[in-house]
């Protein structure tokens, strides 16, 4: 594998790989460069910065965007499909106004009419559609 370096004040930065297909490398690379790009969230009185790995999941509430953490519900500014494209292979949408962190799932509870629900380590629930639920299986192994 080759890769190339240049330093440029003046451009943006940016990470451009050119790979055969996703392997463990390409995934590693990606989850480095998502904890460097923090999020901007808001509460009440002020801006926070917040690191992705630090969320338990991103909800849509009254058509708003929320960041749930283990403590706090904050204010998100974008839309759940732009976070969706930026977050990595960590977050995993489980429905059309939920995306929740791997690692932060405590687990799944199973009816007997075939409907999943997801539980995460904050206390949050929440039904996987039927839509997602054949991609859901498949990123978690199941």
């Amino acid at each position: 594998m080759k890769y190339k370096i240049i330093l440029d004040p003046t451009r943006e930065e940016e990470v451009i790989i050119y790979a055969h297909q996703k392997n463990a490398l390409v995934e590693t690379i990606e989850n480095l460069i998502n904890k460097t790009s923090d999020l901007i969230a808001f509460n009440d009185t002020e801006a926070v910065k917040l690191e992705p790995m630090s969320v338990c999941c991103f909800v849509v509430e009254n058509n708003k965007v929320f960041a749930l953490t283990d403590t706090e519900k904050l204010r998100m500014k974008c839309r759940l499909y732009n976070l969706e494209e930026t977050l990595g292979n960590n977050f995993i949408k489980i429905n059309q106004s939920c995306i929740v962190n791997k690692n932060a799932i405590k687990r799944f509870d199973v009816s007997f009419s075939g409907s999943m629900k997801i539980v995460l380590k904050n206390g949050y629930s929440d039904y996987i559609s039927r839509r997602q639920l054949k991609s859901v299986k498949e990123r978690m192994g199941l």
